[in-house]
């Protein structure tokens, strides 16, 4: 037997060590996520879910030729502040103190700083994390005097840093405002401070449309979409660079009002000016999804794009319609609504990585179930007190698993109306739309109008909602409305010990649900 030599022996350690190395460093990192969260953005408006469609977005459509398309995706709610909510907690909006409506740019913040969201855990699982863009959760402005807070928002020191936003649920680096681009004050704040002193006061009208109020020279709203690409696009090249992965949450202010398209999108839809603004948003698809490859991270990089609600009648159906338009097609309804139109959103999701692609899934998904999806991702065990409602979409998104992921799906509007939906039934607990739609709340009042209470459809059959079938399905009813009270009072719709909502009392709206 030839003995070895000590130099021998100490080179195949030596070698060993490199080689046990080498492979280290190639296991991929966790994939870095990118949120992007459109606003006001119908169903029909994306090119690739409505062919019939006026408006070209080639950039979301390529998105959905490299990744995985939902058709069954909804948003907790049917307008803005209750669905960002939901995002970010995994939680449905209305357990919260926010029974309906939205808030406005002064409110105080939403989410209980105890509440964990997706930034807090991602955060915990080593990621860099960042929100760029339109905030709408609240957040507490520093007053001159303790007197209560003004409308007009004179009584605020903007020389002073916010409290309760989002480096406070979690966010490494944060730029953006406080709510829609059409509630005051027009302010960007960054890491907590606000970067300039508003002294302007600002309004306009028609479609483009902002509330009159407190404006800071550095704030333009007809630059504020591209500013904020401009600074998403800074943070990535950024963190491409470092060791750990990135979260980015990217909330747009558009196609929401003000409508103002930049001067190299006027006309370029061929339809009206929010025709031009959709496909501004499409471009800031393209320019997320270039500057990932310009850094060689696309690979490994999931990208979400869905939209906070259906579309706004500010877009003027009308005209649309006289291009052959429609941004809710084939839904009946739009932003605000209980119908289809107002929750029911694009949903895309490419993951070049290990993602299915040109894939489609008309498996029911919901806004909330991206908490859920991303521990599953980086493998976060989800504590009772979190994420209630949250299911992973990763096995659909990967092809691990094409079975429905949630047997319920819980649906708001913006009068703080619900539905339930199982399977091809879906659930109205209210006689008109619950939102901005005919038959209105406020009409159905007013002109004492005698409409059955709660509504029952077949969405398989009848995916435009024309008919009411309750009568024909008594059992039917009777089952989903006990669903839905078990969800609502067991505080969560997933597996664990029971939880609290907040804000019990006085909530009008499940009295005839839970009664």
């Amino acid at each position: 037997m030839k003995k070895i030599s000590l130099y021998a022996v100490f080179l195949i350690i030596v070698l060993a060590g490199c080689k046990s190395k080498t492979i280290e460093e190639e296991e991929p990192k966790q994939p870095n996520i990118v949120y992007i969260l459109a606003d006001d953005l119908g169903y029909g408006d994306v090119n690739v879910y409505n062919p019939e469609g006026k408006i070209p977005t080639p950039n979301i459509d390529r998105m959905a030729e490299n990744g995985m398309l939902f058709t069954d995706a909804h948003t907790s709610s049917a307008v803005c502040t209750p669905t960002r909510y939901g995002i970010l907690t995994g939680r449905y909006n209305w357990r919260s103190e926010l029974k309906k409506h939205v808030l406005n740019g002064y409110s105080k913040s939403l989410i209980k700083q105890d509440r964990t969201t997706i930034a807090d855990m991602l955060k915990q699982q080593g990621y860099s994390t960042a929100f760029i863009g339109k905030w709408h959760l609240g957040w507490d402005w520093q007053l001159k005097s303790p007197d209560s807070l003004e409308a007009n928002g004179l009584n605020v020191d903007f020389t002073k840093p916010i409290k309760n936003g989002p480096t406070t649920h979690g966010f490494d680096y944060s730029f953006g405002f406080c709510a829609s681009l059409d509630m005051p004050p027009y302010v960007y704040v960054e890491n907590d401070m606000p970067t300039m002193v508003p002294t302007e006061y600002t309004g306009s009208k028609g479609m483009k449309f902002w509330r009159k109020g407190l404006t800071a020279d550095d704030f333009s709203h007809i630059k504020v979409l591209q500013d904020i690409t401009d600074k998403a696009v800074s943070f990535i090249s950024e963190k491409a660079k470092g060791d750990k992965p990135f979260f980015l949450y990217l909330p747009l202010p558009a196609p929401h009002t003000p409508i103002l398209p930049t001067e190299n999108f006027l006309g370029k839809s061929k339809t009206n000016t929010y025709g031009d603004f959709v496909m501004q948003v499409d471009d800031v698809v393209r320019q997320v999804r270039e500057v990932l490859k310009q850094q060689g991270i696309s690979e490994n990089t999931l990208i979400v794009f869905t939209s906070d609600n259906g579309c706004s009648p500010k877009a003027d159906f009308e005209t649309l319609a006289t291009f052959g338009h429609d941004p809710s097609h084939p839904l009946r309804g739009f932003k605000a609504d209980i119908y289809e139109g107002g929750h029911r959103v694009p949903f895309i999701v490419e993951w070049p990585a290990k993602g299915l692609k040109n894939e489609s899934s008309d498996k029911t998904i919901c806004t909330t179930d991206f908490f859920a999806t991303c521990a599953d991702l980086t493998g976060y065990s989800i504590k009772d007190t979190e994420a209630e409602d949250s299911y992973s979409m990763l096995p659909l998104i990967t092809g691990t698993n094409e079975n429905a992921i949630r047997e319920y799906t819980v649906h708001h509007s913006i009068d703080g109306r619900f539905a339930i939906r199982q399977g091809d039934w879906k659930l109205v607990f209210c006689p008109g739309s619950g939102g901005w739609s005919d038959p209105r709340p406020r009409d159905i009042k007013k002109n004492n109008l005698v409409l059955p209470p709660m509504q029952l459809f077949n969405l398989k059959d009848d995916i435009g909602e024309t008919k009411s079938v309750i009568d024909d399905y008594p059992e039917k009813v009777v089952a989903l409305k006990a669903a839905l009270k078990k969800i609502i009072l067991d505080g969560r719709s997933t597996a664990g010990e029971n939880q609290q909502n907040e804000g019990m009392e006085g909530w009008t709206q499940i009295e005839e649900i839970v009664n």
